[in-house]
């Protein structure tokens, strides 16, 4: 079976781990534990063939500076995380993220991940946020660095909402997003899958956006979802 490697990057306490445990399980940690390394993975079938997507969770702080890169060889997508109501992890998108992911692997493709979306409309966040001159970062403000840095797409979601029982079923999706060359009659294409949980204001349901092809067959093993 056919491996596809996803690594996530971002600032610490961004909700990283939480995106990926609330999409591999369904569930929604209790409590936040810094993470130095770890890894999950799922199976996706694409055109009828099984493929194992591997998601590699890394710390955010600096003292894993030295460490993460350890991650990034044969890397396929790059998941650039910050949350939407952290202004210095999104500042650190520019900063640091992309510049250390490019540097390692300048050719792998990144989406730009907004994380904690429940919280940019979340009253006592936002007061927080103004008594420091600060303001929760929008989806045009997100997009237009995500242009700028030429990340394939920017997408955002709340790992907690995704598992809540009364969000409507039309608003769940699972919360990955990745890029992946794989082989077909005209060789190697840029297949982008986003499966990202969107704010249930833009009331959308299980996206799948094919980049640079037509669309194929894919769907998630262990959800109900098809596409």
């Amino acid at each position: 079976m056919q491996t596809i490697k996803c690594v996530v990057v971002g600032d610490g306490a961004v909700g990283k781990t939480c995106l990926l445990i609330s999409y591999t399980t369904n569930k929604f940690p209790s409590e936040y534990v810094p993470t130095v390394f770890d890894n999950y993975a799922v199976t996706v079938m694409i055109g009828g063939e099984p493929y194992t997507l591997g998601l590699f969770d890394t710390a955010g702080q600096e003292d894993y500076d030295r460490l993460r890169p350890l991650s990034y060889p044969q890397t396929d997508v790059f998941l650039v995380c910050f949350s939407v109501v952290s202004p210095s992890s999104f500042e650190n998108v520019k900063e640091k993220w992309v510049p250390e992911i490019t540097h390692h692997c300048p050719k792998t493709p990144f989406l730009l991940v907004g994380t904690q979306i429940d919280l940019r409309d979340d009253p006592s966040t936002v007061e927080k946020l103004a008594k420091n001159k600060q303001k929760p970062i929008t989806p045009e403000t997100a997009e237009k660095l995500a242009r700028d840095l030429k990340a394939v797409k920017y997408v955002e979601c709340s790992a907690l909402t995704q598992v809540r029982p009364q969000i409507n079923q039309h608003f769940k999706a699972g919360l990955a997003s990745m890029c992946l060359k794989f082989p077909n009659k005209g060789g190697n294409a840029l297949l982008c899958l986003l499966l990202t949980a969107f704010s249930h204001k833009l009331h959308l349901t299980l996206c799948c956006v094919p980049v640079f092809l037509p669309s194929f067959p894919l769907s998630v093993a262990g959800t109900e979802e098809r596409i």
